[in-house]
């Protein structure tokens, strides 16, 4: 029999608040919904209201709160003041998941500037904005959890996605900086890289037939994953079960970089 304790003593988020950007579709609903199941209350920044009443109900049938606000992460401004809402609507932040992006594919002789500013602005410069004010409330409150949603090509060059391949090793990179500051305060920052995810940012490859097949001969799983798979691995760096966890890029990519 599963000792009940156990888990509720290192896995619940029984009165913490989550704020996680791009929540509302994908890998960031996915987490979204896990971290309420696990007991927290939702806070989401997001790009449009799209599925906001669909997961405001959903999470109220499992006693949890939704708050959200719209906005631009590609703006400075906007990505300064996203945690400052969360704190006005909850009073607090205790988990921090940075899941929000964009990716343009083009050859490198045909990429224009413009896509180039706007994925490193939104996957990159947001996270170290939304963290940096994230930590402050940590810090002064004792505690607290920043997860980055990182990428395999925070690892590799990709193909056509120099942008979004610069724009993930710098998370990557955020990630571990951040945490040698703030691991002594008892924040911990990690980050998630996701496998191949069938997602609106994967559509387009797996469109493309042979691409699509290329990629799955590769995957030991011998299946691309879903959003939900990568939701236990944000449970875990949300809860007590990681405390002693820092810096740290967890893949969940079903081998893919075990080949």
């Amino acid at each position: 029999m599963a000792d009940l304790n156990f888990l509720k003593e290192y896995f619940s988020l029984e009165g913490k608040v989550a704020m996680v950007t791009g929540g509302n579709s994908g890998i960031g609903r996915a987490i979204a919904t896990a971290l309420a199941r696990a007991g927290a209350d939702i806070f989401l920044y997001v790009h449009s209201e799209r599925n906001i009443e669909d997961m405001k109900k959903e999470l109220e049938r499992l006693g949890r709160r939704l708050k959200y606000e719209v906005g631009e992460l590609e703006r400075e401004e906007d990505a300064m003041s996203a945690v400052e809402k969360c704190v006005e609507a909850y009073g607090r932040i205790d988990i921090l998941v940075n899941n929000a992006g964009t990716i343009h594919r083009a050859p490198i002789l045909e990429g224009d500037n413009e896509s180039w500013k706007k994925v490193i602005n939104v996957n990159l410069s947001a996270v170290y904005y939304l963290s940096k004010v994230a930590a402050k409330y940590m810090v002064a409150q004792g505690s607290g959890k920043i997860i980055n949603v990182a990428s395999m090509l925070s690892f590799q060059g990709g193909i056509y996605v120099p942008s979004y391949a610069a724009s993930k090793h710098g998370v990557a990179g955020l990630t571990k900086a951040f945490a040698n500051e703030l691991a002594s305060k008892n924040v911990q920052v990690n980050a998630i890289a996701p496998g191949y995810i069938e997602t609106a940012n994967t559509r387009q490859i797996r469109e493309d037939e042979k691409r699509y097949k290329e990629i799955l001969s590769r995957i030991p799983a011998g299946r691309w994953g879903v959003p939900e798979d990568v939701a236990g691995a944000a449970v875990f760096l949300a809860s007590k079960a990681s405390d002693y966890v820092n810096g740290h890029i967890l893949c969940v990519d079903g081998g893919w970089m075990a080949r």
